[in-house]
C-alpha cells in the first residue's frame, strides 16, 4: 500500500490516526502493555467507559492486529485480551501524550480559564 498525503481526506493513514486519536483505546493499550486482562477487569479500571464502548473498542483494536483475544474454555466462557507486538509499538509511541496530559493538565485548564474570562470580556 502506497504511503499517501495524510492532510489529504482520503488518505488511509487517517484510519490509523482515528485509532491513536481515541481515548478508549489508548487507554486500554496502555493497561495491556501492563499484562493480559479480561473484560471486566477492563471495565473496572477505565472509569466511565460502558460496556458497549469498551466491546466496539476491543473489537477495533483487535481488527487492527493490536489486541489479540483469548476464549478460555471454561463455564462459562473466560475472555481474556492481551497487546500484540504491534500494539506494543503504538503503546509505546502513545503512552508519552498520555504522560504529557497529565504534567500539563494545570497548564491547559490555567489557559482554558484565560480563554473562556477573554471570550465573556468580548461578547458583553
Amino acid at each position: 500500500m502506497k504511503v499517501g498525503n495524510p492532510y489529504a481526506a482520503d488518505c488511509p493513514t487517517r484510519l490509523i490516526l482515528d485509532r491513536v486519536g481515541d481515548k478508549w483505546a489508548v487507554l486500554l493499550l496502555g493497561l495491556l502493555l501492563e499484562e493480559p486482562l479480561r473484560f471486566n477487569a477492563l471495565r473496572r479500571r477505565i472509569a466511565g467507559i460502558s460496556q458497549k464502548m469498551l466491546s466496539q473498542t476491543l473489537k477495533s483494536l483487535e481488527r487492527d492486529g493490536l489486541v489479540r483475544r483469548r476464549a478460555i474454555a471454561t463455564v462459562p466462557v473466560t475472555v481474556e485480551y492481551s497487546i500484540t507486538p504491534l500494539g506494543v509499538t503504538l503503546a509505546n509511541a502513545v503512552d508519552p501524550l498520555r504522560r504529557w496530559a497529565e504534567q500539563n493538565l494545570r497548564e491547559v485548564f490555567a489557559a482554558q480559564r484565560r480563554y473562556d474570562a477573554n471570550q465573556k470580556s468580548v461578547a458583553a
